[in-house]
């Protein structure tokens, strides 16, 4: 590889899609424990957004170039590496940096791409992968056979555990914000309208009044009571992200006790490298089968050229999209 310098993006300041740049820099050289990929796609998720505004804090050490996903092809490997060789196809969550056209990985975060599977595909699994996997199947421990409800059921995330869930063998739920969203996704699970029908009430209905057994939630205060009323015994509900506040001012306590309930939550990008690791190893077992199969690939809802950047990030403020936003770096041919 005779490239010395890439193009990436930077946060010019924070704010809006209009404070992205691309600038260029220095290739990265990979530690021993990582992989040097050469971007031929990325994902966006909502962290990308919130660095953009300046309300993500980097952990120490991070490179401050956004990106936590992306799909390519190895280009140069460490000392220690031993899974992946030069000319493989991988995609990998990474610890930041991913707005570029090349990324260091750790090699233990990474996952092999199937033939059948294009790298716009590959680059929309790595983040909602590894977060549902590690919050609805390790923590939240679902299984076939139960019911689950997911709030923000058109998002990536959504969209991902509801696919996950479906291929596992369980019932879903999922509530959305428009009439559009439900007919996006009502081939997945029973979606309902927020907006316009009480989720709660339909839930029961719909399950005889049993309620369901996990939930996943990104809105947090506003449906605690309702999030608490819905589970059965030993539920669990857990949280991902807070968009509708961050601090419940009541929380009963007697249902807690005397359904025994679980409430718990993770973000990912706190996990260390071990945790991360363990997830990579059961997507490989459990989830990589079902993409060589055509199954529980990610709903793209847009591809941007690398060059339309503010345009991508444009797409995700407006949150119309129903599964995810994807940008080529190199476009497919």
């Amino acid at each position: 590889m005779h490239q010395q310098s890439m193009k990436h993006v930077v946060i010019t300041q924070p704010g809006g899609p209009e404070q992205l740049a691309i600038e260029a820099t220095a290739i990265p050289i990979p530690q021993a424990d990582e992989v040097l990929v050469k971007v031929h796609a990325f994902g966006l998720n909502r962290p990308d957004i919130l660095q953009r505004q300046g309300l993500y804090p980097m952990p120490k050490d991070v490179t401050p170039i956004p990106g936590l996903e992306v799909a390519g092809e190895v280009v140069a490997v460490g000392a220690a590496v031993s899974k992946y060789q030069i000319g493989d196809k991988v995609c990998g969550l990474t610890n930041g940096g991913g707005y570029a056209e090349y990324c260091v990985v750790p090699e233990t975060q990474l996952l092999s791409i199937p033939d059948t599977v294009s790298y716009v595909q590959a680059a929309a699994i790595p983040e909602t992968f590894f977060t549902v996997w590690a919050n609805v199947f390790d923590m939240g421990q679902a299984k076939a056979g139960e019911t689950v409800l997911v709030h923000g059921g058109s998002s990536g995330i959504g969209t991902t555990a509801l696919m996950l869930c479906k291929a596992m063998g369980m019932r879903t739920f999922a509530t959305v914000g428009s009439d559009e969203k439900v007919a996006a996704i009502q081939s997945l699970t029973t979606a309902i309208n927020y907006k316009t029908q009480d989720f709660e009430a339909v839930i029961k209905q719909e399950t005889d009044q049993a309620g369901v057994d996990v939930i996943l939630d990104i809105v947090g205060a506003p449906y605690l009571e309702a999030n608490l009323n819905l589970l059965r015994r030993n539920g669990r509900l857990v949280y991902i992200a807070f968009l509708g506040g961050a601090k419940a001012k009541e929380v009963k306590l007697g249902q807690i006790m005397m359904k025994r309930l679980t409430i718990t939550g993770s973000t990912m990008r706190a996990r260390n490298t071990a945790e991360k690791a363990e997830i990579a190893q059961a997507l490989q077992q459990h989830v990589l089968p079902l993409w060589a199969k055509g199954e529980c690939l990610p709903m793209i809802y847009k591809t941007f050229a690398f060059a339309d950047i503010q345009d991508a990030h444009r797409a995700m403020d407006t949150g119309d999209h129903v599964g995810k936003v994807v940008v080529e770096v190199i476009p497919a041919h």
